[in-house]
């Protein structure tokens, strides 16, 4: 039987933005639940956007900026991804950094590490596909995933300014209870089975 292992707060929390762009409605999007977020959650975005395109013929001698990428993930205790939606998946820069997480055979850093999946979108389904896509993934990689409450955001103008603040009530208490429960997700994946 495995010891109980309680994690004392503050939790560190990597979050991925999945767009590129610098005018992302995620990256937005992102900033808004880190200033709905509880206080002991301390994020640090994880960046993608220098990665290479994954190939394992580097497995041996992964390049630098793959080796960084890997030593931020296993110093966070959990992750969010905050992404959009490309042709009814997940954008390839996100898949390729998974890919870059998972490899080499044996060194996963998503193994053990709890999830929150969200994303925005300016179309009505709010990224649903996208999630579906990145929840087999994460499934995949071992990685224990937050599964309720599903947050499909609908990006309407002027919804979240720029800053992170939230224009409209309902879609600020829902962001805030999003990231409550993101909250006690990890204390309980941390507390009853910490990552390896």
């Amino acid at each position: 039987m495995p010891t109980i292992f309680e994690h004392e707060p503050p939790y560190s929390v990597g979050y991925f933005v999945g767009s590129l762009s610098v005018h992302s409605i995620n990256r937005t999007l992102s900033k808004a639940l880190i200033r709905l977020a509880p206080d002991d959650l301390e994020f640090t975005e994880i960046v993608i956007k220098d990665l290479p395109l994954y190939n394992r013929d580097l497995d041996a001698d992964y390049p630098p900026v793959a080796r960084e990428f890997k030593r931020q993930l296993n110093g966070v205790d959990a992750l969010l991804f905050v992404t959009p939606e490309y042709n009814r998946s997940v954008p390839g820069a996100l898949k390729n950094a998974l890919d870059w997480a998972s490899r080499p055979w044996g060194s996963n850093a998503l193994t053990g590490k709890p999830c929150g999946v969200i994303g925005a979108s300016s179309g009505a389904i709010g990224t649903a596909l996208a999630q579906q896509s990145l929840r087999g993934t994460l499934a995949f990689s071992n990685a224990p995933q937050m599964t309720a409450p599903e947050a499909y955001i609908h990006m309407t103008p002027g919804l979240i300014a720029e800053d992170g603040r939230v224009t409209n009530e309902g879609t600020e208490e829902f962001l805030r209870a999003y990231m409550a429960e993101f909250h006690d997700f990890v204390l309980r994946v941390l507390t009853v089975l910490p990552p390896r």
